[in-house]
């Protein structure tokens, strides 16, 4: 017989860190039915008949929240065998709210006390005995993140789904329990006794959600609204209140009588640590530095390493087994390539002064990585050594020739095709069209990765938390709200679940303004074009890298600004009420697993839309008409090809950008599927002729021109995805419009300022686009600073305000 244990407990007790350790990879994750609220499963370790419903984090059983309905929808509709109730030991009261409730469902219940670790080093205690006699139910101490406990709470769910019920424990006032009597008797004598009070509750509270599911007889409903009503006139509140003061009242009885703690009132290492890092004035100088630390080490530490290895080694020259025979092969070949260098700096010579040179002379030698010149002086007699050493040598040398040498996989993959007689055609798809695309997509998977573990380690010891505080401050003085930092934070990984996640965002205006914005941030998506164009164009700064999350911050304040100053975004931001979890150090396994479900999203992206994509790039690419006839261009025919023909009829749209060619419009476009795209259409766009795909780009490209490229796909409208995730959430076709044309406008006017302003010191730019840029710039200065906000419009009505 299958059993099923729903894991309930508040945002940040530990409820997912439990998950993840009583389930382990057994995992499986969807949505819950009709809404987009993400629903995980997993069998429990070692019992493969255990089903574990990982619920999602609420506060109480009141459906506020999307949330919350779901989470209750699902324990009073599908009553599962038990409940496992994960609560905060640190935080007893605010975690006993919904124990209360929880335990009114007649479902079993076992309470998992989580961070007992903590509670006990700072000499607080808790009695456990004590504390479950007053709840009615087993309590079992744990700590998720240690792992301890961690079976003997799964035990006691399996153990209380077959052979328990909890009966709750406690009682309202007078009034309250004679109430609650008549709706049973009145309303609710066919259910199941165990359901009963529960149900009891919620007309009492007038649940619209109850009601319309018990459909009461108009007669009957009056009857009991009388009853409420004499107990609200007794008790001077609304039902909904006198039940919230009775629980919090009941709550403190309970800890009074089993929770002491050492030392009230004083400062705890958390609090001490966060008088520094959400300080007034040091918080965001904190939260830059943090922010930059961990760009640098995933764009120029170890993850830049690691993805120039992949990029180098694995898609392009290939390597030598454990380093064999590459010593020998980069000494002999340093010597060739310098004499070679040689050489041709004095046939260079010749060509150009018709004559040998009488003594020194100079030539120009070029970086293969960065394309960077320098200019070297040799000697007849450096140059006769150098005809010597070339002789001496032979052939230029081939790694393969030095120790256990491993062929990159183009190359592997030609080698294989010409040994069955494949077509060009095939060998120019497969060589360059998916393993060139996908494969510079995938190159930069090492510095995704590095990049996740960082982000979830920040956020696991819960830094990151305090950032959305730190950052409410700022938000607010702009017209955005804390709450808008938390779609934010999400989207670093995947804009999807960033905009989704605005709806914990009650003020329907900075919801609609939080959605257009969030997609400015950075997703995982982006960064390899990030690192490409870092890398090609700019040396591999890691400055690029730590400006683009810069950039995004700074479009999102100054878009908020602007909103807010206009009709249909006035109004004063919604509060932001968010609790601080201790600071803890973060287990390596769910880091890494957090690490590993970003990262592996996006390989599994590579393996299929963009793989797809590349494809139809290549085909585009590689034929057309040429002399009246159709069909597979040579590499110095691309010009001609069908995607040539699309890009060129858009191309001038992007030309005030500094970067009208062909091949950087079509590679924008193609980033409205994937943003990863962008990297994969260069790489078959870009991958003909002698040089690297990073050499071609960095010849098309400036660095004024380069970086315009940069912020614009970094600004511009999101992927398809993040598209229908914006119509979703907008629910408004309208709506969904403007939020595309507003962020493909701003995308563009930042990046025109950007070419027009940084060509005036170059010499390059034109006096029609100054003009234009030096408008915009007027045009958002006004917004900015002289333009007052408009006032909102007065909301009319009653507002019911929870305890």
């Amino acid at each position: 017989m299958e059993l099923r244990i729903a894991l309930a407990g508040n945002p940040n007790a530990g409820k997912t860190t439990l998950f993840n350790a009583l389930t382990g990879s057994n995992q499986f994750v969807g949505n819950w039915p009709g809404v987009t609220v993400e629903k995980k499963e997993g069998k429990l370790k070692k019992h493969s008949d255990v089903i574990i419903t990982d619920l999602p984090g609420i506060y109480s059983l009141s459906p506020y929240t999307l949330e919350e309905v779901v989470a209750r929808n699902y324990l009073i509709e599908t009553r599962p065998d038990a409940i496992l109730n994960i609560i905060d030991g640190t935080n007893l009261e605010r975690n006993l709210y919904l124990t209360t409730q929880l335990v009114e469902l007649g479902i079993p219940v076992v309470i998992a006390i989580n961070m007992m670790d903590v509670v006990q080093k700072s000499g607080d205690k808790i009695n456990i005995s004590q504390l479950s006699k007053q709840l009615g139910c087993k309590i079992v101490e744990i700590s998720a993140l240690k792992g301890t406990g961690v079976d003997e709470a799964a035990g006691a769910a399996i153990s209380a789904a077959k052979n328990s019920k909890t009966i709750p424990q406690h009682t309202f006032s007078g009034p309250v329990e004679h109430a609650i009597a008549h709706i049973e008797e009145a309303v609710l004598h066919d259910m199941p006794e165990e359901q009963q009070r529960w149900y009891a509750i919620k007309v009492f509270e007038r649940d619209e959600k109850v009601l319309e599911k018990l459909d009461i007889p108009e007669s009957i409903l009056k009857h009991i609204e009388n009853d409420i009503k004499d107990a609200e006139k007794e008790l001077d509140d609304d039902a909904e209140s006198i039940i919230t003061n009775e629980r919090y009242i009941y709550i403190a009885d309970v800890i009074k009588a089993s929770y002491k703690k050492k030392n009230a009132g004083s400062l705890t290492t958390s609090d001490k640590i966060d008088k520094i890092v959400t300080n007034r004035w040091l918080g965001l100088p904190i939260f830059a530095v943090i922010m930059t630390l961990v760009y640098l080490i995933a764009m120029k530490g170890p993850g830049a390493w690691a993805t120039d290895w992949t990029n180098d080694n694995l898609f392009d020259e290939g390597f030598h087994l454990f380093g064999i025979g590459t010593s020998d092969y980069n000494d002999i070949n340093d010597e060739y390539t310098g004499a070679q260098q040689i050489i041709d700096g004095y046939d260079a010579y010749v060509e150009e002064n018709g004559s040998a040179p009488e003594g020194e002379f100079t030539y120009t030698v070029e970086d293969e990585e960065t394309l960077e010149t320098t200019e070297e002086t040799a000697s007849l007699e450096d140059y006769n050594e150098a005809l010597s050493t070339v002789e001496r040598i032979g052939d230029e040398p081939d790694p393969a020739d030095y120790g256990v040498f491993v062929p990159s996989i183009p190359a592997l993959a030609e080698s294989g095709l010409d040994k069955i007689g494949a077509a060009e055609w095939l060998k120019g798809l497969i060589i360059k069209g998916i393993i060139g695309g996908v494969g510079s997509v995938l190159g930069f998977v090492p510095q995704m990765l590095v990049l996740f573990f960082l982000l979830a380690f920040l956020e696991a010891c819960g830094y990151m938390a305090r950032i959305a505080f730190v950052l409410d401050r700022v938000f607010r003085k702009f017209g955005l709200s804390g709450k808008s930092f938390i779609p934010m934070l999400v989207g670093v990984g995947c804009g999807v679940p960033g905009i989704m996640a605005s709806r914990t965002i009650e003020n329907e205006r900075d919801r609609r303004m939080t959605i257009i914005t969030t997609t400015f941030i950075p997703c995982g998506a982006k960064v390899p074009f990030i690192a490409m164009i870092a890398g090609a164009i700019f040396g591999g700064s890691p400055l690029i890298s730590v400006s683009a999350y810069f950039i995004g911050m700074a479009a999102i304040i100054i878009s908020g600004i602007m909103l807010k100053k206009t009709a249909m975004f006035s109004g004063e931001p919604a509060p932001f009420v968010m609790e601080l979890p201790a600071y803890h150090m973060p287990t390596m396994s769910n880091v890494l697993r957090s690490m590993w479900e970003r990262g592996w999203s996006f390989i599994k992206k590579a393996g299929s839309i963009i793989l797809l994509s590349t494809i139809v790039v290549w085909f585009l690419s590689r034929f057309g008409t040429v002399d009246g006839s159709f069909g597979m261009l040579e590499e110095d025919q691309l010009d001609s090809s069908l995607l040539a023909g699309f890009g060129k009829a858009i191309a001038w749209i992007f030309a005030p950008l500094g970067w009208g060619n062909w091949q950087a419009a079509v590679a924008s476009i193609t980033g409205l599927v994937a943003k990863e795209n962008i990297v994969g259409t260069m790489g078959v766009l870009y991958s003909g002729g002698d040089g690297t795909v990073w050499q071609t780009l960095a010849s098309k490209f400036t660095g004024i021109t380069g970086f315009s490229f940069l912020v614009f796909n970094l600004l511009c409208a999101p992927c398809f995805a993040a598209i229908g995730a914006i119509k979703r959430e907008m629910n408004n076709a309208k709506w969904t419009a403007f939020a595309i044309i507003y962020q493909c406008s701003f995308a563009y006017a930042i990046a025109l300022m950007i070419t027009q302003f940084g060509g005036l010191f170059t010499g390059e730019s034109n006096i029609i686009g100054v003009i234009a840029a030096a408008l915009i710039l007027a045009f958002m200065c006004y917004m900015l600073f002289i333009k007052k906000y408009h006032e909102a419009s007065k909301f009319k009505g009653n507002v019911k305000v929870k305890a």
